[in-house]
């Protein structure tokens, strides 16, 4: 499965923060390409975990619906 998102980074102090939306998972890195990949892999296991939770699709459509509303 593949799923695009949207990611923003900013930096807070001496760190960057990534942001992915709408799953609005976050992590940081000492660089900006640091804190994208280490939100990469932070989005990996957030998805993995629902998945084997069972609620994947519940997740996905509740983040498509905040980030596309009606």
């Amino acid at each position: 499965m593949k799923i695009d998102y949207t990611v923003q980074v900013w930096r807070e102090g001496k760190q960057y923060i990534a942001h992915a939306m709408p799953l609005d998972v976050a992590s940081s890195g000492e660089t900006p390409e640091a804190a994208r990949q280490a939100m990469d892999e932070a989005v990996r296991l957030f998805l993995s975990t629902a998945a084997g939770h069972g609620t994947l699709e519940e997740i996905l459509e509740m983040s498509i619906s905040d980030f596309c509303p009606k």
